[in-house]
């Protein structure tokens, strides 16, 4: 006889599991109802800003990734709903207002949420999504990839003068005993 509780059960989605947003209450609209697509936009891009903090970066990129993240999860309702009952809950938990709270503050809500699936979904696109973007390639000096270009060898991978000169000498001397075939050796 089998154990029950070491029956095998099938995968679920850990976002469905964690959010249950589709039971209604008859006082109005659901809270992903009520956070518009652009209010959605800026505290997504505010989130990016303060989990990924480039001070020399400009908006354009964190805004692309927001775009992106929001796209992706647009493709599952699931995911959907878990990413604005998310940002819905750091709104609420900044007064009403994440986009607009100062850094600190900003940080430690982040800091509350790190574990949640949500926010672990954003993560694990926003990583891909905003390195992976042209302009910030340029602004961190990546050239992009090498191979149409003819690979690093000649593009600089040999020039780091951050380290001292190589010291290579040539041994003029005679051979060493232990380098030598042992039939050279004994003649």
């Amino acid at each position: 006889m089998t154990d029950p509780a070491a029956q095998v059960r099938p995968p679920q989605d850990p976002v469905d599991l964690q959010v249950e947003s589709s039971k209604r209450t008859g006082d109005g609209p659901s809270h992903t109802e009520q956070l518009e697509p652009d209010r959605a936009r800026r505290i997504l891009t505010r989130l990016l800003r303060v989990a990924y903090p480039h001070e020399t970066f400009p908006q354009g990129p964190y805004e692309r990734t927001a775009d992106t993240i929001l796209a992706a999860a647009a493709d599952d309702e699931g995911d959907h709903r878990a990413l604005l009952l998310g940002l819905r809950g750091l709104d609420t938990s900044a007064q009403g207002d994440f986009a607009g709270a100062d850094l600190e503050e900003a940080e430690a809500l982040l800091r509350n949420v790190g574990d949640d699936v949500f926010f672990r979904r954003i993560r694990s696109t926003a990583v891909v999504a905003l390195y992976d973007d042209a302009e910030v390639w340029e602004l961190l000096g990546y050239e992009g990839a090498s191979f149409d270009q003819g690979g690093y060898l000649h593009r600089g991978f040999d020039d780091l003068d951050w380290l001292p000169a190589a010291r290579i000498e040539e041994y003029d001397e005679s051979p060493r005993v232990e380098t030598v075939p042992e039939q050279e050796a004994r003649s």
